[in-house]
């Protein structure tokens, strides 16, 4: 234990710097070069918009293989939301799992090369609480390393009351 305040900022700060406890492999989100994905991203945009669904965020994301992408959201609480993860058409499995603001899994969705959805995952999700969600997409390829993935989060928006 610190004997003091100063004593207890001095220690975290001297750890913080040390690099043996510093991580070495930090994930940062990095846009994928062009956008393989265009043609299916214009073609999903076109469906959920004509459904009633509103585009909040959408990112191209240099994924490597086997490791998740975390991605953490704000979403408010009764909202319909609507999200999809596209990965590399060349991979054999993908996975999406989201998580609530208390760590609990609350969308796990699972797709193989070959399956009907193949590499698009889509999911529609209402939460019940005004809080950040964390949704980590996956995929696993054997031949690639580093691959492309997309992401996009998209809502309905409340009907508004006619006057």
């Amino acid at each position: 234990m610190c004997k003091s305040l100063g004593a207890c900022v001095l220690a975290c700060f001297c750890l913080l710097f040390t690099p043996s406890l510093r991580a070495q492999d930090v994930i940062k989100l990095q846009n994928c070069e062009g956008n393989p994905y265009q043609h299916a991203v214009d073609s999903i945009k076109k469906v959920s918009t004509e459904q009633g669904y509103v585009l909040l965020r959408e990112a191209s994301i240099q994924m490597e293989s086997e490791y998740e992408m975390p991605v953490v959201l704000p979403m408010t609480g009764g909202t319909i939301y609507q999200f999809f993860f596209i990965g590399d058409p060349s991979s054999k499995l993908y996975e999406v799992r989201m998580y609530d603001f208390n760590e609990r899994q609350v969308v796990y969705k699972r797709n193989q090369w070959g399956d009907v959805d193949g590499n698009i995952i889509s999911y529609t999700y209402t939460p019940q609480f005004t809080e950040y969600h964390m949704i980590k997409p996956v995929q696993v390829n054997k031949k690639k390393k580093v691959l492309c993935g997309y992401v996009m989060l998209m809502k309905k928006p409340e009907p508004t009351a006619k006057k």
